[in-house]
């Protein structure tokens, strides 16, 4: 263990949210702290905003009075040259990347040689930032999560220059802070803001396509997905402006790749001032006395008798227990995982929109991923073309007589949970293939970064990695776009019958 020692002192340089949020995370532990800002009005408040908060905690129980005094007795501000002392300086300032080597540099050369400068950014480059510094080995990426006291998560981000016992140091210590800290290297975006752009950006697709509303598609993720958020409420929470500026910067440092490219209906909102929750209105209205509309689920009028499955339906083999316990008959036979109910065939989807895939195996409809069928409050069901609306009433009539409220989308190729699902996951394969990180690191940031209900690699080998490859081949054949290539390392998992973790990968 090489956690830094209690008596070692921690600097921290921006007294924003994040800033203050390291100091407290750093005080918790039992360091002395110095808080340093260049403008003296910010250190401030800063400081005040870090007394206000304890003595909050004290006031609801979650320390005692003499926690409350000795943490705070260790915590200073002070100017630049006041964190000499520091062991460990931790830079939490502005996201530009002149004024991140221009202040580092002046610290560095105020520090002893083996102390370890390190940057909280979200998007910009440690190699970058340790190329204007004198001694880049002692340079590493300590990438928190706002809110820093309360977000587990911990990006530890190795630039090129980076000497493996300052990177051990830095893991070992956010550990030590009970943290939960995951090893990456400095690529745009890192870990979690890297694979997350596929959450963003999926659901951007679909409402720009008019697949359904964002109310709608945010019930899916949330009731069929188990997302804590819908993907739009969540942008709304973030702030559009952030939310953009990042998937704008990984677009950009990544050469413009089609995967990460922002959505024109994201920048309207931007460009309107409609940044979400904290201007009143984003996708949805936030103002006093606003209402937003509200999910209509589909109605059915037929009563389902009986369910045919033919051949295995793999991740959405729960159904046939649910329409067991709904008192269904059930018969099962050899044949290609489709449903056929009353003269009409469901599937679940495999990429394809249900009107390319009736066109080539005669189903009817499609039906979303859920994380848990048992469980989840709403499907997804797409109809094609073709189909007539006896179809929809009796794929909408089977999933309610399983107890689970319908919504009926416009046809769209992967529907919303399996699409979200195949494009994080595609987005962690290539992670772990090009050593951006290790794949239970992949998932253990995206679990503990932004809550994900499970690691989008895990997600991957419970759906079976063959089916994952066929949802995004048939993805990028229903576009023609780049956006939807496939990982080279899923297509051979795919091929060789390999999973991420094992042959049954829990959540």
């Amino acid at each position: 263990m090489t956690a830094l020692n209690k008596e070692v002192t921690i600097g921290v340089i921006g007294a924003g949210a994040m800033g203050s949020g390291i100091v407290q995370v750093a005080l918790n532990a039992g360091h002395p702290v110095v808080l340093h800002d260049a403008a003296p009005a910010a250190l401030e408040r800063g400081l005040q905003s870090i007394h206000a908060t304890y003595a909050r905690l004290l006031q609801k129980g979650k320390i005692n009075q003499a926690q409350h005094d000795e943490r705070l007795a260790r915590l200073s501000g002070g100017a630049l040259c006041d964190l000499a002392p520091a062991g460990l300086v931790i830079e939490a300032i502005v996201e530009r990347l002149d004024i991140k080597i221009e202040v580092l540099a002046s610290v560095e050369k105020l520090l002893r040689p083996d102390a370890i400068v390190a940057s909280n950014t979200s998007s910009l480059s440690i190699t970058a930032i340790a190329a204007g510094l004198q001694r880049p080995q002692r340079v590493v990426g300590m990438h928190f999560f706002n809110p820093a006291p309360i977000l587990p998560l911990v990006e530890v981000v190795r630039g090129k220059a980076s000497a493996q016992d300052a990177l051990d140091t830095i893991f070992d210590t956010a550990l030590a802070w009970g943290k939960i800290p995951v090893h990456c290297s400095s690529t745009p975006g890192f870990i979690v803001n890297r694979i997350a752009r596929p959450f963003y950006g999926e659901a951007l697709r679909l409402l720009a396509e008019n697949a359904a509303d964002a109310a709608t598609l945010d019930a899916v993720l949330r009731e069929a997905g188990g997302f804590r958020m819908g993907a739009f409420e969540l942008m709304d929470l973030i702030g559009h402006d952030v939310n953009y500026a990042v998937t704008k910067s990984v677009y950009d440092a990544l050469y413009q790749d089609p995967r990460y490219k922002p959505s024109l209906l994201q920048k309207e909102l931007v460009d309107a001032g409609w940044l979400g929750k904290k201007s009143g209105r984003g996708f949805f209205r936030y103002e006093d006395g606003a209402t937003n509309s509200a999910v209509t689920s589909a109605s059915s009028t037929h009563q389902t008798k009986s369910v045919a499955a033919e051949g295995e339906l793999g991740v959405a083999a729960p159904l046939i227990d649910l329409a067991h316990a709904a008192g269904l008959a059930v018969r099962v036979t050899d044949g290609a995982g489709i449903l056929h109910i009353d003269g009409i065939t469901l599937a679940l989807t495999d990429g394809r929109s249900a009107t390319e895939r009736f066109a080539a195996d005669g189903v009817q409809v499609v039906f979303d991923l859920a994380l848990d069928y048992p469980s989840a409050g709403i499907i997804a069901l797409a109809p094609a073309d073709q189909a007539d609306a006896h179809a929809i009433d009796v794929a909408v009539g089977f999933f309610t007589r399983l107890g689970k409220k319908v919504v009926v989308l416009d046809d769209c190729p992967g529907l919303v949970v399996m699409r979200t699902v195949a494009m994080l996951a595609n987005e962690g394969a290539d992670a772990v293939q090009q050593a951006i990180a290790g794949a239970a690191d992949v998932d253990l940031a995206m679990l503990k970064g932004v809550n994900y209900p499970r690691g989008p690699l895990a997600w991957a080998d419970s759906v079976g990695i063959e089916h994952i490859a066929r949802v995004i081949r048939h993805l990028a054949q229903s576009y023609g776009e780049d956006r939807y290539r496939l990982s080279p390392l899923l297509a051979r998992m795919a091929l060789s019958h390999r999973t991420f973790f094992s042959e049954n990968p829990s959540a």
